[in-house]
């Protein structure tokens, strides 16, 4: 099937633009995904899992989601952090974090989360703000050492108000 469109008109579409596209044209400045990952921390376990991304980390696989908290009543917290690292001529350090929860209920198969608020603060790591109100220090602790062992070099050159942020 061929897809018809009128002459003269530009189709829409997602722009993924990375440091190799040099597009200038129709949807310039699109969101750059490529520097940001999802690390998502469950009982004071933190893992980079990159099917956060869509929804579809381990934890939220299989798990039909409501935006009424009171509908499950016997889910667990869990996070999904969003960090984003920045590339500048000295090198590349962690520069956005923000946090956002959901509880799930994995026997039951049901969990809550708002997915406006993964997709704002997924948006305010992009733009290198730090927030990570409401996660304990046994969490902080969890995503610090994961970020330091992922790449130390990263860590030491990242901001001090990022590594404040992760202290108890």
């Amino acid at each position: 099937m061929e897809d018809k469109q009128p002459e003269g008109k530009k189709q829409i579409a997602l722009n993924i633009v990375n440091a190799k596209s040099k597009h200038k044209g129709f949807g310039a400045g699109s969101i750059d995904l490529n520097n940001v990952s999802p690390v998502i921390i469950d009982d004071g376990e933190a893992v980079i899992d990159i099917g956060a991304m869509h929804a579809k980390s381990k934890v939220e696989r299989g798990i039909k989601f409501t935006p009424n908290r009171e509908e499950v009543p016997g889910g667990r917290q869990v996070w999904v952090v969003w960090v984003a690292v920045e590339r500048t001529p000295e090198g590349q350090h962690y520069a956005g974090l923000t946090a956002c929860e959901m509880w799930i209920d994995s026997e039951a198969k049901r969990g809550w989360k708002i997915l406006a608020d993964h997709v704002n603060r997924l948006d305010r790591a992009l733009k290198r703000r730090i927030d990570v109100a409401g996660l304990e220090s046994r969490e902080k602790a969890a995503l610090k050492s994961l970020l330091m062992s992922h790449n130390e070099d990263w860590w030491n050159d990242s901001p001090e108000e990022l590594k404040q942020a992760l202290e108890g």
